[in-house]
């Protein structure tokens, strides 16, 4: 493929000397070499794919073409290992073409006219070219193949994404002006933003989800599309919307997508907890605009995330720094002395965001994260100068249990004054308490904080069966161990025997 990629690489030259420039001036010499390196490196790195692909079909008489995010991430330098394709192949077409070429096929995806294929390290998806759009209350695409790659191009959501590489001959398509957008960095549809959001409503939150991933403006004229089409957003299955919303908020700058989604009245329809939060809390403006502050917690967030260590992005300590105040507007109180209150936000916006994170039919385990974190995030102020006792300590591991790195992350995460001194001495206090914590856990596995005496042991030492005595029994040791630290089974069986004494009922009696 190195004559073709030469072709392709010569019609990124344009792209390369205009990338971002408005002032006119010439490029640099040496910074134009390098991106066209990038751009000739990405595609040689697919090329045995691309040449396999591109003889097979067009020798069973198909064409076939490199096609939409592949070709733009490549020009972008940072095309990864899932290539798009779009061929005139029918789907059962093309599986029959891919048999004995990949290494595994699948065809979950042939309702939509795509037959997916796994061929050494890439993921591949070849798709017929398609024509389809919603009907007007449709919660599901009509789809209709298309006879030709222009009209499949002009059916896709962005011009950016409207690009292609057509195999064998290795020519660059861009009927739309996309590469022109990819250096400008701006969003536009093929045709009108009408037909586009009309055809496929989601889109509307991909331009969100492109805006936070690749840090692009949206074009005018497609944003006030976007506002005065947000209704339409809600034929589309909970699903997608789900899913997109979530690559948003793991996107680089989910920032850009979120405020793109509150100005165009969309977050309205999807997550309007968020505009909420847009509250005027009182005609001084004295007071933070929980939304920007919302904003800025998961701008730190996203940080601190290294605490994490984990390879990808975390969507539950995302959502978490998101939605962590969702409770204030129903818990707003203007006070006597002109002061605002937000008391027992924290638990209501808890019974918020299980309500919000269901209805987007987020999975259980992820629900429940996010809203546990949500409930302790203010646990951390009670710490005050860092005179929690052990006991206090032990309850904060205890209760944040599997979340305790991440609620590390979101408190933090949560100091957003401007104030040097105030900040300094949160996170000093922080520091203290995370160090305590550590301490306590070498010396007594808090981790696994149970008592001394597990339930069968009770059972044994009071002379009771099975029951809702047990359960109290059980709940008494682990406060007790809570407060006191590890005691041991000795020391465990005397108070048991102690708080049995008290206990106004005792069927069986004790042993």
């Amino acid at each position: 493929m190195t004559d073709g990629v030469i072709v392709v690489a010569r019609t990124v030259r344009w792209f390369v000397v205009n990338q971002h420039r408005t002032d006119g001036a010439a490029p640099d010499q040496g910074a134009l070499t390098a991106a066209r390196k990038r751009a000739v490196r990405q595609l040689l790195r697919i090329a045995p794919i691309a040449d396999e692909l591109g003889a097979t079909f067009s020798a069973a008489g198909h064409d076939i073409a490199l096609v939409g995010g592949s070709v733009r991430d490549a020009l972008l330098d940072r095309l990864g290992h899932d290539l798009d394709f779009t061929t005139s192949a029918r789907p059962e077409q093309t599986e029959a073409l891919l048999q004995g070429w990949a290494d595994a096929i699948w065809s979950i995806g042939r309702a939509y006219g795509t037959i997916g294929a796994r061929k050494g390290d890439f993921q591949i998806e070849i798709t017929t070219y398609r024509a389809d759009r919603y009907a007007a209350e449709s919660r599901k695409p009509e789809v209709e193949y298309g006879s030709a790659i222009e009209e499949d191009l002009l059916r896709r959501d962005f011009t950016v994404n409207a690009m292609a590489v057509r195999l064998p001959e290795r020519t660059f398509l861009d009927p739309f002006d996309g590469m022109a957008d990819l250096a400008r960095g701006l969003l536009r549809t093929p045709g009108t933003p009408e037909e586009s959001f009309s055809d496929d409503p989601l889109r509307m939150l991909r331009a969100a989800r492109f805006s936070a991933t690749l840090g692009f403006e949206v074009d005018d004229v497609v944003r006030a599309a976007m506002t005065a089409m947000a209704e339409r957003i809600q034929i589309v299955s909970t699903e997608r919307v789900r899913d997109e919303l979530s690559r948003t908020v793991l996107a680089d700058q989910p920032r850009r997508g979120l405020e793109l989604l509150v100005g165009t009245a969309l977050a309205e329809r999807v997550l309007p907890e968020l505009p909420a939060l847009r509250l005027e809390i009182d005609e001084h403006h004295r007071h933070k605009d929980v939304y920007e502050h919302s904003l800025t917690v998961l701008d730190q967030a996203i940080e601190l995330e290294q605490r994490l260590e984990r390879e990808t992005p975390d969507l539950v300590v995302r959502l978490a720094a998101l939605l962590h105040d969702i409770g204030k507007p129903r818990t707003r109180r203007l006070e006597a002395n002109g002061g605002v209150s937000f008391h027992h936000h924290d638990v209501v916006g808890a019974k918020m965001t299980r309500k919000r994170l269901k209805a987007l039919k987020y999975p259980t385990a992820t629900i429940e994260s996010v809203a546990q974190l949500v409930q302790l995030h203010l646990r951390f102020h009670g710490y005050g100068g860092g005179q929690w006792t052990d006991s206090a300590v032990r309850r904060y591991v205890r209760d944040a249990g599997e979340e305790l790195d991440r609620l590390h992350v979101l408190t933090r995460a949560d100091c957003t004054t401007r104030n040097r001194r105030k900040a300094t001495a949160l996170r000093r206090a922080y520091d203290d308490l995370e160090a305590r914590i550590d301490r306590l856990a070498e010396q007594e596995e808090m981790a696994a904080v149970r008592p001394d005496l597990d339930g069968r042991a009770i059972m044994t030492i009071l002379g009771i069966e099975p029951g809702p005595l047990v359960g109290r029994a059980y709940k008494h040791l682990l406060d007790y161990r809570l407060d006191h630290g590890p005691v041991g089974p000795a020391a465990a069986e005397a108070e048991l025997r102690r708080w049995w004494a008290e206990q106004p009922e005792q069927p069986g009696g004790s042993a």
